[in-house]
């Protein structure tokens, strides 16, 4: 799909993203698209009303994740996807552009909220990245609010895991013929850019059902999933991450933005085209400096949204107008 552009005044912008790959068109009922179009707005509007009184970018993005991972319906959080082994395995990353802060956790079940994890790394560590046990104990050491495994357990991930096992033991690709790609690389992230002209990312992930304990995709990777530096863009990136952080997916949209003096639009759709040739089945939001945003996407559809000064909130899931509200 052709980057979407949408030029703001210097006021705010904030855009959302909950996972590239949906259910085929025919295959998702009117009922099952309101229950993402309502998600995605309470995210937008979380982060909106921080913006809207003078809040920062970091704020809005933290904010409108944590809306995003407290609902099942999205794999991060709550609705986190299952590992091989039956376990959850939970990434998250924020990076702030003013001074390229950042903070990252991964290989973690238990803190209720994985973007606030990662915030925490960045705002009351020396570190970027903690993953597995230390992790869990910094977030301990920092009160961070805990759930148990029950309230991270949903039935309708927990199936997708048994689908999954099952082409598996049958000898078939882990493709889902089904058409929920986002088995695959379910995501959210969100990405702002505040009225004081500063910028920032944040990504959070269950990752891919089925996958190997330990493993790690893009969104916890500064540069490949998250990133977000003032003088270009803010990126949150969704697809299938090991590609994406091979080709350093969401800084190569910030570095044809500096380097080649590409738009938004053309930096991010130029990213997206080449990574679907290579396999890289996704899309990602961004922001930059002048307060564009752009929602591109090589796949499907993709879980999206975004809100500026107008207070107006938009979102859509396949290649249609968004719906405004």
């Amino acid at each position: 799909m052709a980057a979407s552009s949408r030029n703001t005044s210097p006021g705010f912008a904030l855009a959302v993203h909950g996972g590239a790959g949906t259910l085929r068109r025919g295959a998702m009922s009117a009922a099952r698209a309101a229950l993402y179009h309502a998600g995605l707005r309470r995210a937008l509007a979380a982060g909106r009303d921080i913006l809207a009184a003078e809040g920062s970018a970091l704020d809005a993005v933290t904010a409108a994740v944590v809306a995003l991972e407290d609902d099942p319906l999205f794999n991060a959080g709550r609705g986190a996807v299952f590992t091989s082994a039956g376990t959850q395995e939970m990434d998250a990353a924020v990076m702030e552009g003013r001074e390229h802060r950042a903070g990252a956790i991964a290989g973690i079940c238990g803190p209720k909220n994985p973007v606030l994890a990662a915030r925490a790394v960045m705002e009351h560590s020396p570190h970027v990245l903690l993953i597995g046990e230390g992790a869990l104990a910094f977030c301990q050491a920092q009160g961070l609010a805990f759930a148990d495994r029950d309230y991270f357990h949903t039935e309708a991930r927990w199936q997708a895991l048994q689908q999954t096992l099952e082409r598996r033991r049958r000898g078939l690709s882990d493709e889902d013929t089904g058409g929920d790609a986002a088995r695959r690389h379910g995501t959210v992230g969100a990405v702002a850019r505040d009225r004081a002209g500063d910028l920032a990312a944040a990504t959070s992930t269950g990752g891919m059902t089925g996958k190997l304990p330990g493993r790690v995709g893009d969104s916890p990777i500064i540069g490949a999933g998250t990133y977000a530096e003032n003088a270009s863009c803010a990126v949150s990136a969704t697809g299938h991450g090991e590609v994406f952080i091979r080709f350093a997916a969401a800084h190569e949209v910030a570095a044809r933005r500096r380097h080649r003096g590409q738009s938004l639009a053309e930096a991010a759709q130029d990213v997206v085209d080449e990574l679907g040739r290579v396999g890289g089945s996704g899309g990602l939001v961004a922001v930059d400096c002048d307060g564009a945003v752009v929602l591109p996407f090589n796949c499907s559809g993709m879980y999206r949204g975004y809100v500026t000064g107008d207070g107006i909130i938009r979102t859509a899931i396949y290649d249609e107008p968004y719906r405004a509200e």
